[in-house]
């Protein structure tokens, strides 16, 4: 089982995907499409609802959350792509005490607070498409 500062770090990085296909889908920039995000997830569900999680390689802890972060950041990249006028980015605030860490968190909920203020405060110019993680800004 993993400690919680990995699943942590499972949760965050796309790199932590262990299904080489939903990987490399929402990783290849120039073919990455909302229909190919689409077809991740349904592939997800469809193994999820057949008990073959394992057998193609999702995530053994917590894999629809981590399949979830994985196309919300990718859907992410596609909206800044889109949308070229806005400043769009995703924001890992931290491991917080929350009702969903069950307050084991490292971070107070304000101090969690702090990194998706500040990404939403950027100025007109920012990073946009980007995966912040607290304060530092990471590549999608």
């Amino acid at each position: 089982m993993l400690n919680r500062t990995e699943a942590v770090t499972m949760i965050i990085y796309l790199q932590h995907l262990p299904n080489e296909w939903a990987k490399g889908v929402l990783s290849n920039k120039d073919s990455l499409t909302e229909e190919r995000v689409d077809e991740v997830v349904q592939q997800f569900l469809s193994n999820f609802k057949e008990g073959k999680l394992q057998e193609n390689q999702w995530p053994p802890h917590f894999a629809a959350y981590i399949v979830s972060k994985a196309a919300l950041n990718a859907y992410t990249w596609l909206a800044a792509q889109k949308y070229t006028n806005l400043c769009i980015n995703s924001v890992c605030p931290g491991f917080a005490r929350t009702d969903l860490t069950f307050n084991y968190g490292v971070l107070s909920e304000v101090e969690a607070a702090e990194a998706p203020v500040k990404v939403a405060l950027l100025p007109h110019g920012g990073p946009s498409g980007s995966f912040f993680l607290r304060r530092e800004a990471l590549s999608l």
